[in-house]
């Protein structure tokens, strides 16, 4: 029976395997203002295949959903109930080394959290070397910056 297997193989006998997705955890900042809008958007995710819990906080304005589902589809599922909506932007305040930067820092932040973009944006490095060139002319560590000013 190899060799009939072998040929069936070759020939598509065999059915090819779907890829296994994994339980991922999906966090959204959707606008809501009352329970009406909590309870719409709580029935529409439940409603999605896969979706095996979701957890509502109207206060911060987030809404977290664990199942076997895909960022993008609960996210289109969320602004499909006409609510304003985007992946959480946030990562708790001690998580950051420089939580109160300009690139950090949000007025619009729930307490406690800052923007994201931290993590991956590094602002102290400069493109230009003329500029890099200036700033240490006048830093602390240049011996010679106080016979400049």
């Amino acid at each position: 029976m190899g060799a009939l297997d072998h040929f069936s193989d070759f020939f598509g006998g065999r059915k090819k395997s779907k890829k296994i997705k994994e339980i991922k955890t999906v966090e959204l900042k959707v606008r809501m203002d009352c329970d009406g809008c909590e309870r719409k958007v709580r029935k529409a995710l439940s409603s999605m295949t896969g979706v095996q819990s979701v957890e509502v906080d109207r206060k911060l304005q987030k809404v977290t959903v664990t199942g076997l589902v895909e960022d993008k589809k609960v996210l289109k599922k969320v602004k499909a109930t006409g609510k304003r909506a985007e992946i959480w932007p946030y990562v708790p305040y001690n998580l950051v080394s420089e939580p109160y930067s300009p690139h950090a820092y949000d007025k619009k932040a729930p307490p406690g959290y800052v923007r994201k973009e931290s993590f991956s944006t590094n602002k102290t490095s400069s493109s230009n070397p003329l500029d890099e060139e200036i700033a240490t002319a006048f830093s602390e560590e240049n011996p010679n910056a106080c016979l400049i000013m």
